[in-house]
């Protein structure tokens, strides 16, 4: 079983630096970006938790300073949670909220952050999807929040990243470094638009679609990308398409030639759902 180390971010710093003002000796933080609560130690030399790590105050410190990084916290030291793309020439950044983490994508969050978080995002989307039951395809893992969130009711869910770079990230995250532990639910490095036509057709019973912004991955907004996710989805599957705010006019746009391209594949029951920033339809 994958588990991840001390994860900070300066939420959890900035309260140990509270909590050693105030000369407490113990105090309560998330070891895990706000998943779960333990006890530390608060001493001269730093923060001491049950595992036996040992925080200097100047590493507390420097987590938090830094309010757009988390920060992997182990006896050999502290590192931030970050890598670089050789693939598609990006920067990925785990990104604290008061929730669960969003990745940046050189510089821009890849989950709702206003006036929601990436766990409540994800929630959403499959409420609009409906009932979750039997086979799932989740065309774009991001950070694996729709692929867990799927497999607590799917028999199986098969998801499928663009790049490998995000998979390291994934496996840093405590919200989701269980992703490659679950037992049905298949990973997968690829591009979603190529690796959808070895599927058989009617494959799946529901499909996720949270694809990048369409001026990222506009394939995967095309008729033809529309037509393998009609094939692959049984008589009377559903499909939750994620495209963004609807109340921009970017949005608005987008989600009336997503629409219009659905029902071209031959999608019915289409329906727009602005609580979720998405559409679904039926096959």
């Amino acid at each position: 079983m994958h588990t991840c180390p001390v994860t900070l971010s300066y939420h959890a710093a900035s309260k140990l630096l509270a909590a050693r003002r105030q000369q407490t000796t113990r105090t309560q933080i998330s070891p895990d970006l706000n998943r779960t609560l333990t006890d530390v130690e608060l001493s001269e030399e730093g923060v001491c938790f049950a595992e036996g790590l040992l925080l200097s105050w100047a590493e507390v410190g420097n987590i938090a300073e830094d309010d757009a990084g988390c920060y992997a916290c182990t006896t050999e030291g502290i590192y931030k949670i970050q890598t670089f793309s050789e693939e598609l020439q990006r920067v990925y950044t785990l990104y604290p909220t008061a929730a669960a983490p969003t990745m940046l994508i050189s510089g821009i969050p890849m989950h709702r952050i206003k006036h929601t978080d990436p766990h409540q995002g994800t929630l959403s989307k499959l409420r609009a999807l409906g009932r979750i039951s039997g086979r799932v395809l989740d065309t774009c893992t991001g950070l694996g929040y729709t692929a867990l969130a799927a497999a607590a009711h799917a028999d199986h869910v098969t998801t499928v990243e663009l790049d490998p770079a995000v998979h390291a990230i994934i496996q840093q995250n405590p919200w989701s470094c269980m992703l490659f532990d679950a037992p049905n639910i298949t990973t997968s490095i690829g591009d979603v638009a190529e690796e959808i036509e070895t599927y058989p057709d009617q494959a799946f019973d529901a499909v996720l679609h949270d694809p990048p912004m369409f001026s990222l991955a506009g394939d995967l907004f095309s008729l033809a990308f529309y037509h393998q996710l009609y094939r692959v989805l049984r008589k009377g599957g559903r499909l939750f398409h994620y495209i963004g705010n609807p109340q921009t006019r970017s949005g608005a746009t987008v989600t009336r030639g997503v629409l219009k391209r659905l029902g071209e594949a031959g999608f019915q029951r289409l329906q727009e759902r602005p609580q979720a920033f998405g559409v679904t339809a039926v096959k």
